[in-house]
C-alpha cells in the first residue's frame, strides 16, 4: 500500500510529510517541501489523566523525544536552513470533546527560540501529523502498544507521587495543630502586656500591643495571633489538597494495573480513540 502522504500549508511555504509503514507504537513522517527531516508521531496519555491513552504526541525528529533525543543532523530544519529544532506537541480531547493541542517549547541545537514564523512552521507540521495519525484506523493499536510502553514507568512515578503527597497532607497537618498552642501562647502575652497598658500606659507597651509587619518588628504579638489564626485553616486546607491528589495518583495507578490485566475469557478492552 503506498504510504499517505500529507500536504501541508505553512508560513515558510508547503511542506510534504509522507507517513512510513507503521511501527508497533509509531508513525514516522518524512518531510519535503520547504521543510526537511522527521517527524515521529506515538501515543500518549491526555495531560490531565495519566491513565487514559487516549492522546498522540509528536516529535520534531525521528525519534520519540521523550524517551532519546534526535541527532542534531536529523533534526527537522526549513528547507534552506541549517538550523534543526527540538519540540513536540501532544493532541487530545478535552471533557467537552473539544480538540486541544499542547505545544512544547521549541528550540534550536543552539538553545535558541525559532521566530515567530518558523515556530508558526514546526507548529503546523506537528498538529497535521499529529491530526492524521489520530484519525487512522489503526490509532487504538498505536496507543495500546503505547500504554504497554509506558506504563511501567507511569506506575513507579505515580507510586512515588502518592507516597510524596501523602507525606505532604501529614506535614500541613502537623504544622496546623502546631499553630494552636503558639497563638494561645501569643494571646495570653499580648493579654498580658494589655493589662500592664491599662495599669501604667507607655509607648513601648504600646508598641507591643501593636499588629506591626514584621519590617518594623518581627514577631510582634497581635501579628503572631492573626498569622495563627489564618493559618490553621489555610494549612488544613492545603493538607486536604495533598490527600485528593494522593487519592488521585492511587485511582490512576489502579486503573493502569487493571489495564495490564485483562479479565480471563474476554478480549483486552481496545485503547480510546483521541478521536
Amino acid at each position: 500500500m503506498t504510504s499517505p502522504s500529507l500536504t501541508i500549508d505553512t508560513p515558510a511555504g508547503t511542506v510534504r510529510a509522507t507517513a512510513s509503514p507503521r511501527r508497533a507504537d509509531a508513525i514516522v513522517f518524512e518531510l519535503g517541501g520547504a521543510m526537511r527531516g522527521s517527524v515521529y508521531v506515538t501515543g500518549t496519555h491526555r495531560p490531565d489523566h495519566w491513565d487514559q491513552f487516549t492522546a498522540v504526541r509528536a516529535c520534531l525528529g525521528p525519534v520519540n523525544s521523550f524517551k532519546t533525543t534526535a541527532p542534531d543532523d536529523a533534526l527537522p530544519r526549513l528547507a534552506r536552513s541549517h538550523t534543526g529544532y527540538h519540540g513536540s506537541l501532544t493532541l487530545y480531547r478535552d471533557e467537552m470533546d473539544r480538540p486541544q493541542a499542547t505545544v512544547y517549547p521549541m528550540e534550536s541545537t543552539a538553545g535558541h527560540e525559532p521566530s515567530e514564523k518558523t515556530a508558526a512552521t514546526l507548529t503546523a507540521v506537528l498538529r497535521a501529523c499529529a491530526d492524521h495519525v489520530a484519525t487512522r484506523d489503526d490509532v487504538r493499536m498505536i496507543l495500546d502498544a503505547s500504554r504497554q510502553r509506558d506504563t511501567p514507568a507511569l506506575l513507579g512515578f505515580l507510586i512515588w507521587s502518592a507516597t510524596h503527597h501523602q507525606d505532604e497532607a501529614a506535614r500541613y497537618e502537623k504544622e496546623s495543630r502546631a499553630t494552636h498552642p503558639a497563638r494561645r501562647t501569643a494571646l495570653a502575652a499580648w493579654w498580658t502586656v494589655a493589662r500592664w497598658f491599662v495599669a501604667c500606659p507607655h509607648p513601648v507597651l504600646l508598641l507591643m500591643l501593636a499588629d506591626l509587619p514584621d519590617s518594623v518588628l518581627p514577631n510582634s504579638l497581635a501579628r503572631t495571633v492573626a498569622v495563627k489564626t489564618w493559618a490553621a485553616p489555610y494549612l488544613l486546607a492545603m493538607a486536604a489538597r495533598e490527600h485528593q491528589l494522593t487519592h488521585r495518583a492511587q485511582a490512576e495507578v489502579h486503573s493502569l494495573r487493571s489495564q495490564q490485566r485483562p479479565r480471563q475469557g474476554s478480549r483486552r478492552p481496545d485503547s480510546v480513540s483521541a478521536h
